[in-house]
């Protein structure tokens, strides 16, 4: 991201990046087993026949304690006919209704699918309790907490009592700026300005040191005060997971004028540039992909009353990129954090050598979850710079297309002259394409990767193969020559370096374009 804000400085008033939408999910582990509910009803001594009747009495105790009486009392309890209802919406008009400034603002109860428990029969005839899809009612609680402001708890109220937690990363920053008196305007989960935008991101960085089993306990106490109780002489402890995660990147601008006017530039691009390989390798995909099963990318533009949105798929997991009056932000969102490989040690061995490993879908995860949205949001920006050019064609390609001195490795040798770079040519059109491949910001450029990309076809004649390893490696001494490439300390691998990554993108365009589409703007 440092050469998106280095282009975009004076334009630029701040930026923030962290957290927007968490959803937690807490679940009972051992009832998920196949024997699990079975377990439970032999160590409470209940007959399998009679499990119904357990658990119609349990739900009824659980109900009871979970705060529905207190928000009857003020009359801020409901019962919604229909789980398509905009809880959301329906919990902020109560709020408004009665002015709730803190603590518990409503509890909202309706029907809604789940995974649940029954009765069955095995094919001995035998009576089992079986876990399968079906429907029950579920509490919603709806808080002004006092660290993380606007949120939701939802308890389901059968068993195997799933807790769901939504909150919210902004809504959480906006306590924290509130308690140290930072002055900032807000719109949504969005902040246009802030007073302090450094003590911002100090204050936001915090909530990445959260000890998020004590925090999500906390909240399972207030809504669910009778666990463990209710499960009898087999009290289970809640296993916290991230059932869905949003990290966002906002780059504020000065004025929403100049944001407008970069942002359709940025869209267009977008939307006509990055195929397929591309937005994999915003992911941090490198080298060839071969995923074990089918990999299923879309991209789709949004027309908003906000303002128009690009979103990219990757299977289940998203990165977008919209706005909101002076703010852009592109967005990462995971849904099935077993899709993204991370370097990290084994769960059996916290201690151990880290691999690449899927992701986990624990809370202890959050900061790898952190650190690959953020790289994400950040390569998503440096490609979206590479369009933000005001240079001529002529000062671009100028300076490239003349001979210029060999980098040499010896002291006091005149360097020889290498030719200039004709960006209309087709062989140094697709050296310059190949080179500007995204998938290179990932890990660099290597000799045997450069190969690979000018030679369709391989070749097994072993002097055939050192006659393509020499000619890519007198080309790799031509872009570094014109300082296209940069080579990474202590190792056969090259970069491309922002300025040159901005020229090459230019040029392939100029190439591209349509000849009567220049003249009309021309014109």
């Amino acid at each position: 991201m440092k050469s998106f804000l280095q282009r975009f400085a004076l334009l630029v008033a701040g930026v923030l990046q962290g957290f927007d939408r968490l959803v937690f999910k807490g679940k009972l582990p051992t009832l998920y087993g196949p024997e699990g509910m079975n377990c439970l009803l032999s160590a409470n001594r209940v007959l399998r026949k009679d499990f119904k009747t357990y658990a119609h009495d349990v739900t009824a105790k659980v109900v009871e304690a979970s705060l529905v009486s207190e928000a009857k009392d003020v009359g801020r309890y409901h019962y919604l006919h229909s789980s398509k209802i905009n809880k959301e919406k329906f919990a902020r008009e109560v709020a408004a209704k009665h002015r709730v400034k803190a603590g518990l603002v409503c509890v909202l109860q309706c029907v809604e699918p789940c995974w649940t428990f029954d009765k069955a029969k095995t094919k001995e005839g035998h009576v089992t309790i079986r876990g399968e899809p079906g429907k029950c009612s579920h509490l919603y609680h709806y808080y002004l907490h006092p660290q993380f402001g606007w949120m939701y708890v939802r308890l389901q109220t059968w068993f195997p009592f799933e807790i769901q937690v939504g909150i919210n990363g902004r809504e959480w920053l906006a306590r924290q700026m509130d308690q140290e008196k930072l002055r900032y305007l807000r719109s949504d989960n969005k902040f246009l300005c802030v007073e302090d935008w450094q003590r911002a991101q100090q204050l936001f960085d915090q909530q990445l040191e959260t000890d998020w089993v004590s925090e999500l306990d906390a909240l399972q106490q207030q809504v669910h005060p009778l666990h463990p109780g209710h499960l009898g002489r087999m009290p289970v402890k809640y296993n916290w997971t991230v059932f869905q995660s949003e990290w966002a990147t906002d780059v504020a601008f000065r004025s929403q004028k100049v944001l407008e006017k970069w942002y359709d530039r940025w869209l267009r691009q977008a939307l006509l540039s990055y195929n397929s390989v591309d937005v994999v390798r915003f992911y941090g995909r490198s080298g060839k992909i071969f995923p074990k099963g089918r990999m299923i990318i879309e991209t789709s533009v949004h027309d908003h009353f906000e303002g128009k949105r690009i979103k990219h798929w990757v299977n289940h997991n998203s990165l977008k990129l919209y706005t909101h009056y002076n703010v852009l932000r592109p967005e990462t969102t995971i849904n099935k954090p077993e899709e993204i490989p991370v370097f990290r040690p084994a769960s059996n061995d916290p201690e151990g050598l880290p691999a690449w490993r899927c992701l986990r879908r624990g809370v202890v995860d959050l900061p790898e979850r952190a650190t690959f949205g953020q790289k994400a949001n950040e390569r998503y920006l440096e490609a979206l710079a590479t369009t933000a050019e005001t240079r001529t064609i002529k000062e671009l390609a100028e300076p490239l297309t003349r001979r210029v001195p060999e980098p040499s490795r010896k002291s006091g040798k005149v360097a020889r002259k290498v030719r200039g770079l004709n960006p209309l040519a087709a062989e140094d059109a697709a050296l310059l394409t190949a080179i500007s491949d995204p998938k290179w910001m990932v890990n660099g450029l290597r000799n045997r990767d450069l190969v690979a990309e000018l030679y369709n076809t391989e070749t097994k004649d072993t002097k055939e193969r050192r006659r393509r390893s020499a000619h890519v490696t007198r080309l790799l001494r031509l872009l570094r020559a014109h300082r296209l490439l940069e080579k990474i300390s202590g190792t056969h691998r090259y970069q491309i370096s922002p300025e040159a990554r901005i020229k090459i993108q230019a040029l392939l365009a100029c190439r591209n374009a349509n000849p009567d589409e220049l003249t009309t703007k021309a014109a």
